[in-house]
């Protein structure tokens, strides 16, 4: 099956509001069924529309403690129109993005959400999780809002982290035969 690119870091469209999904056809559950393969492709847990250069309200996502549960939404998934309709606590946990690729942050967040959105067949989907999909669901919804896991980091943080992605751009510009450090 043919998979989309990942967007990264700079890309402009990682940075504005998706549009709510207003049709729930064929063409949105083949954009889905090949989320899901650049998802799994890349080795991720969850992957928003943005994030492949479209501006829809719906991620993927497969966690494995879903299926360690028993729970119905186990294996692979799909959120239409996602939102955080209950959140409560606070943990810290390291997060990585597929979109920022190789750098991992602890970010604050809440400990448990509950969220609600349409599956493919346009179904009230009801999802609560006090564990690592608490963090998926929420991590994705920043990508629908344009909010990248930069943006949760204290200000040092964040610099840290920039300092980083602009070596790691000069490197890559660098003529052949070794990169170049001030």
């Amino acid at each position: 099956m043919t998979t989309f690119e990942i967007r990264q870091f700079g890309d402009p469209v990682l940075r504005q509001r998706a549009r709510e999904v207003t049709e729930l056809d064929g063409e949105l559950a083949r954009l889905a069924e090949t989320m899901i393969a650049t998802m799994h492709e890349a080795h991720g847990v969850g992957l928003a529309a943005p994030q492949i250069g479209v501006q829809k309200r719906l991620y993927t996502y497969d966690v494995e403690e879903l299926a360690e549960r028993g729970a119905a939404a186990a294996g692979p998934g799909v959120l239409v129109n996602p939102e955080i309709v209950d959140a409560d606590g606070e943990s810290v946990y390291e997060e990585g993005c597929l979109s920022v690729p190789g750098l991992h942050f602890d970010i604050v967040r809440p400990e448990r959400v509950t969220v609600r959105g349409l599956d493919l067949d346009g179904h009230e989907v009801i999802l609560s999780s006090d564990d690592f999909m608490a963090r998926v669901m929420q991590h994705e919804i920043d990508h629908l809002d344009g909010i990248l896991v930069l943006d949760r980091l204290d200000v040092d943080a964040r610099r840290a982290a920039l300092r980083e992605l602009r070596t790691r751009d000069f490197d890559a510009a660098a003529p052949a035969g070794g990169a170049h450090r001030l």
